[in-house]
């Protein structure tokens, strides 16, 4: 199994209850206000972190309002929008980071990031953030990749439309470094994604063949998916949340509501807990459940000398005499004394 690693002295890894993300993302909604009030929703949910995306419109594209700088997709939430202008909206000023990470640290929260330049991660740098996300549409950027290892803090990386090859180019990076505290996470990058286009099978792979900690970057909604991640090894799960996807906001439409994301963290932890190990036989919480199984019983007042018939004896719980196995054996046979009704059944009562 990979090691576990340590994110603002929080231990991550198959031996602790899954790390739980709330993403922000876009879903401040250009307030400030509403940014603070999201973090607090996330800290009362039990979200374990939450986490922002750090850019500018300029950093991420270019201010043009034609052709392949128009989402031109008609199942996309975004149909018709220039990137400059989505960027735009979506974006958490610079200036917002330092009141939002502060908040977290007071309600025990790890705040974090998503850079997606080089300026960004000096930035966050400057900000001394405790780990990085490297986002699925960057998990190609290998420079950015390369100076976010370089800062010896844990990375969180999604691998949505990344092959093996793209992965390992990615996770060589990291570990030419001398980084080599990774997390992988499952993700379909579409928004939202469905179940069926998942695939969390992926998730144990992911882990043997890259030898890290794995989880989920989920857009699908609800929390099915990310309990079943968990059962499959998943030590990560990340959501994007929002006070109400009623409100509106960029990725509002696939986030997660408070009470939404406080059952998330419930049954994640649910899920890592039924975990346990191989286990055959009687458990140490099931010993008192043991004698409330079926035995064999004497069911009518017997005298001496008379033979075990299918009125006499019956396999009934609860569980203090013979094995039902022994029935047929048993049968026919004579017991040496009298026996009355709810006697248990024993060896040493037959002639």
């Amino acid at each position: 199994m990979p090691h576990n690693i340590s994110v603002a002295g929080r231990a991550v890894g198959a031996d602790c209850p899954p790390f739980v993300i709330a993403e922000m993302s876009g879903n401040h909604n250009q307030s400030l206000e509403r940014a603070l009030k999201i973090v607090e929703a996330a800290a009362a949910a039990g979200a374990h972190a939450l986490k922002l995306q750090t850019y500018t419109a300029e950093t991420m594209t270019l201010d043009i309002n034609e052709g392949e700088f128009v989402i031109n997709d008609p199942n996309s939430l975004w149909n018709g929008r220039s990137l400059y202008d989505l960027y735009q909206e979506a974006h958490t000023p610079w200036d917002w980071h330092k009141p939002i990470f502060d908040r977290c640290r007071e309600l025990g929260m790890i705040g974090f990031s998503t850079p997606f330049d080089s300026t960004s991660v000096d930035f966050l740098e400057d900000l001394n953030v405790p780990l990085y996300k490297i986002a699925s549409f960057e998990n190609i950027d290998i420079p950015l990749i390369r100076k976010v290892a370089v800062t010896g803090k844990p990375i969180i990386m999604s691998t949505g439309m990344a092959t093996v090859a793209e992965l390992s180019e990615a996770v060589e990076a990291m570990r030419d470094a001398g980084n080599d505290n990774i997390v992988l996470l499952k993700c379909t990058s579409s928004y939202p994604s469905t179940p069926e286009s998942t695939n969390i099978r992926t998730i144990p792979h992911l882990r043997d063949m890259f030898d890290v900690q794995v989880g989920l970057s989920d857009h699908s909604m609800g929390i099915g998916v990310a309990a079943a991640a968990v059962a499959l090894g998943a030590t990560v799960v990340e959501k994007h949340f929002t006070l109400s996807r009623a409100e509106g906001g960029v990725d509002s439409a696939f986030s997660l509501e408070p009470a939404e994301m406080k059952a998330l963290v419930i049954e994640t932890e649910r899920a890592w807990q039924a975990l346990g190990e191989i286990s055959y036989g009687v458990t140490e919480k099931e010993a008192g459940s043991r004698k409330v199984r079926r035995s064999l019983y004497v069911a009518e007042d017997m005298k001496a000398g008379e033979p075990f018939t299918e009125k006499n004896l019956r396999a009934i719980r609860p569980g203090s005499g013979l094995h039902p196995k022994y029935y047929e054996r048993l049968m026919g046979k004579r017991v040496k004394t009298d026996l009355k009704r709810g006697t248990p059944v024993t060896w040493e009562m037959i002639g």
